[in-house]
């Protein structure tokens, strides 16, 4: 009876452990066009933590940006020099506080977060459901919301 419980346990770890790298594997997937355009803008992962956290405010000093991003304050002021130079950010003196300086994305780089990027990691999505039979994307979606449930604890 042990033995049993102990090898479903074992069974059930190395199913988990195959499911984790397999979503692991879609996730890549997802992002390879994605990366791909990152790559080419020669923008390093840090970068694009700023830039993503830029996005979804106005504006934030570097010593908001740097919590946000848990990264030390001198390396973020080095990463947004960086990027300032490329035009990627712009710096603002606040008029309510001319001591307090703001960092906010420039319009490109907002547009392409919030519309290109989205789309980038949806077109592969989009391809492999229009290659599916209806059955398969039932089986897909079913498949996914009883996972999230399962994970949900319900």
């Amino acid at each position: 009876m042990r033995g049993t419980k102990q090898g479903q346990e074992s069974a059930l770890r190395e199913l988990a452990q195959q499911m984790e790298a397999q979503l692991h594997a879609i996730r890549r997937r997802l992002r390879r066009q994605l990366e791909a355009e990152y790559a080419k803008g020669e923008v390093t992962g840090p970068q694009r933590l700023v830039m993503e956290a830029l996005v979804r405010s106005d504006g934030m000093s570097l010593k908001e940006l740097s919590e946000k991003v848990s990264l030390a304050h001198s390396t973020v002021s080095g990463i947004v020099d960086r990027l300032q130079i490329r035009g990627m950010v712009t710096r603002r003196t606040l008029e309510i506080d001319r001591r307090v300086t703001q960092v906010a994305v420039s319009d490109a780089v907002r547009h392409f977060m919030q519309k290109k990027a989205p789309e980038l990691t949806l077109h592969p999505l989009l391809d492999a459901l229009r290659r599916a039979t209806p059955a398969e994307r039932r089986a897909v979606r079913e498949g996914l919301a009883t996972l999230e449930r399962l994970l949900d604890g319900e």
